[in-house]
């Protein structure tokens, strides 16, 4: 990791300056030199990539006084001070008030990258902590939007969680209402460009005649009509992010010009030759086979190819049945105080109804059946009359997914193997022999 990582130089002597600036690069060790406290502060922050090495002497502020402004910045950014031969007591000081270490002119090149090394190895590893601390806790952030305990959805938040800082498109292929721009949704506020807009575009819902102009932009006069200047949805998205919601229905025309967008990272808005250089993310959502429809020549396979760097498949509801009582009690605390109702029981036939249901509308139908539930209204409603499915389902399959997902469920509210065996009325040897069989965890 230090490689990636620079040294700042804060020296107001040219030649002193330039002559650590090349130490330090010959060995391969970026290095920017500034002359003066306030050039730094613009480039400083909590999080910077590097380490400091400034002169004890600086003009109108003192690298003490500067030490503790850094300091208090970010108090693990290593600081070397270079001092002259009557600052060795201030330079002591400078050591108890928390720098790094010191170099007392005049010194060898050899000597500075020696310093600066351990410097930055010391960096590196406070900087990797702190990166893994943040992986953490955007994984306890997933857990509480993405919502499910089912290994699929491990693998969704685990290829989210992995997937969020890089720079790789992605794209996301799911049943309707399995939640796909939720995802596109953490992806983006996971990375580092959730301080730029999120852009969502539904290519569905957009006439053709309108799409170029919409997504692309156009000048004033650019066709009739046009009176002013239009900013398009992908120039919007610049440094955040961009959701192609139904890819799949895009114009073959439009995805030519996407492509090229895509390929170049510039467009050029309709009516308008200059390019403008853009730097946003594209996550493209479908819930279509993009290679099978490409095959019938209803898709552009290179623009498949462009989108698909990085491809995350979301499971439909009826693939993990034992997230089904978890996702409706999420619902049903949401739906209730947005209604200012109260919440209703969760019983275990209302539960085995649930978990019975084939769930063709997935999660979005979940939340409506939850809001229904919690307004009185659920009479007729399918999922609370006879167990459905969207196809022809083998009874063996339909009882084990409903007993994994009872189980998981009664874990999750008991919290010890000896409680949910008592509330299930099962012998403690038998429950555990089925959380082994299903993979549960005990301590869920």
């Amino acid at each position: 990791m230090t490689e990636a990582l620079k040294v700042l130089i804060i020296e107001d002597d040219p030649d002193v300056a330039l002559g650590c600036e090349q130490a330090l690069q010959l060995e391969g060790i970026a290095a920017e030199c500034v002359g003066s406290a306030e050039q730094a502060r613009r480039r400083l922050g909590p999080d910077f990539r590097g380490i400091v090495i400034s002169d004890i002497r600086l003009p109108k502020m003192d690298g003490m006084s500067f030490l503790r402004e850094i300091l208090g910045i970010d108090p693990e950014l290593p600081v070397v001070l270079i001092t002259g031969h009557g600052d060795i007591s201030m330079a002591v000081q400078a050591m108890k008030d928390g720098a790094h270490d010191f170099i007392q002119k005049p010194f060898a090149p050899e000597y500075l990258v020696e310093v600066v090394r351990r410097a930055l190895e010391k960096r590196s590893l406070v900087l990797e902590v702190r990166d893994l601390r943040r992986q953490l806790e955007q994984r306890d952030q997933l857990e509480g939007r993405l919502i499910g305990r089912s290994l699929s959805m491990q693998k969704v938040r685990s290829m989210v969680a992995g997937l969020a800082n890089s720079a790789a498109d992605v794209l996301i292929h799911g049943e309707t209402g399995t939640g796909k721009e939720l995802v596109a949704r953490c992806l983006h506020e996971a990375s580092a460009r959730r301080h730029g807009n999120f852009v969502a575009i539904n290519c569905g819902g957009l006439p053709e005649t309108l799409f170029e102009s919409e997504i692309f932009g156009h000048e004033a006069g650019a066709y009739t009509g046009a009176a002013k200047k239009r900013i398009g949805k992908i120039e919007h998205a610049n440094g955040g992010t961009l959701f192609l919601d139904e890819i799949e229905s895009m114009p073959l025309a439009m995805q030519v010009k996407l492509l090229r967008v895509l390929q170049e990272r510039t467009l050029e808005r309709l009516g308008s030759n200059t390019p403008i250089p853009i730097d946003c993310r594209v996550i493209a959502a479908t819930k279509t086979d993009l290679v099978e429809l490409a095959a019938k020549g209803g898709f552009r396979s290179d623009l498949y190819y462009r989108l698909s760097v990085a491809t995350l498949d979301l499971p439909p509801l009826r693939e993990r049945r034992e997230d089904i009582p978890l996702l409706f009690e999420h619902f049903i605390l949401q739906s209730a105080a947005r209604h200012q109702r109260q919440v209703p029981e969760m019983t275990p036939g209302r539960i085995s109804q649930l978990v019975g249901y084939g769930w063709p509308g997935n999660i979005r139908e979940l939340r409506n059946v939850a809001d229904r539930c919690v307004l009185g209204i659920e009479s007729g409603s399918p999922p609370f009359g006879q167990p459905q499915t969207d196809g022809p389902t083998p009874l063996a399959e339909t009882v084990e997914a409903f007993e994994r997902a009872l189980i998981a469920d009664a874990l999750r509210r008991h919290g010890s193997l000896a409680r949910t065996a008592e509330a299930l009325a099962v012998a403690k040897t038998t429950l555990h022999d089925k959380i082994k069989k299903y993979g549960l965890d005990e301590s869920s």
